[in-house]
């Protein structure tokens, strides 16, 4: 029985390939080249074909700023993608776990966010999530995953976690940060271990929070990494969002409760300072290899 991965050239989609095979599971990792979410007649071949045992989407348009000039790709990726695969895994009675994303909330909450609390986007990015999300529980509700995640970063791709170690290790000058955002930096490989977990776990199907314990601000993990790293955190400046406008607005909190995986009997992901301190140095070394 295999896994298939969509997304697989994605922080989410990488991760996923090295703990699966870490695991011994066999598994298909695809890209947008070899598989459009978006044409139901490819999908439905190919899940059809492969009969996977479990059907992971970490495929997902994630230009946050770009969805607002581009509604129609956003939705047809985010939303449209999604219920094509959610149907082809229904005909193969595949396990399907959507990956979804805490700017599905407004962020106008003070409290951590639960699993059940309403929907309510403030971007296009969080509208065409939140469609998803609903396209997933309205086609397929009986065997699906929706495994919400925040502020994901790796030492795959472009992140800010990845971002900061380079601003930290390699250049100089200051750098101005924003302070008035508060969530949960959430590590790939973490995630990817845990949507693992979750599948052998047979736990309830339903929405569940992937994102690392704990909450901080834009501008204090900035800071954390520069510690960290011994960098000179005066460096840092910290700003409003006001201060740093966007094309898109984002939610100014946005922590996730994990009161889901207590109920299931399993442990929720660990804070997100101990995550970061055991994969900074592997990132740093991603970012040497890469100037190399």
């Amino acid at each position: 029985m295999v896994w298939v991965v969509t997304g697989g050239n994605g922080q989410l989609g990488q991760a996923l390939s090295r703990q699966l095979e870490f695991a011994g599971i066999r598994f298909i990792a695809l890209t947008s080249n070899d598989l459009d979410i978006t044409n139901k007649v490819q999908v439905e071949n190919l899940i059809a074909d492969l009969e996977p045992k479990v059907v992971i989407n970490s495929a997902a348009w994630t230009d946050v700023d770009a969805a607002e000039r581009d509604h129609a790709k956003a939705f047809s990726v985010n939303q449209y993608g999604v219920a094509n695969l959610v149907g082809a895994s229904r005909k193969s009675d595949s396990i399907f776990v959507q990956i979804s994303t805490d700017y599905v909330f407004s962020g106008l909450s003070s409290t951590p966010i639960s699993e059940e609390s309403q929907l309510n986007p403030i971007n296009i990015y969080g509208h065409s999530k939140a469609a998803g999300e609903r396209e997933v529980l309205s086609l397929y509700p009986e065997k699906s995953y929706i495994v919400r995640t925040s502020w994901l970063y790796s030492a795959y791709g472009k992140n800010f976690v990845k971002t900061f170690c380079n601003i930290a290790t390699n250049l100089d000058g200051s750098v101005s940060v924003v302070t008035d955002q508060i969530g949960q930096p959430t590590n790939a490989d973490d995630l990817a271990k845990q949507l693992i977990a979750l599948v052998f776990s047979k736990a309830s199907f339903g929405v569940y929070h992937g994102s690392n314990s704990g909450e901080t601000t834009w501008f204090n993990l900035a800071q954390e990494i520069f510690q960290s790293v011994g960098a000179n955190t005066s460096r840092l400046i910290p700003v409003t969002s006001e201060e740093y406008p966007r094309v898109a607005k984002r939610p100014q909190y946005s922590v996730l409760g994990h009161d889901k995986w207590l109920k299931e009997g399993l442990t929720p992901m660990e804070h997100w300072k101990i995550s970061l301190e055991k994969s900074l140095m592997g990132i740093i070394d991603s970012i040497e290899r890469k100037n190399d």
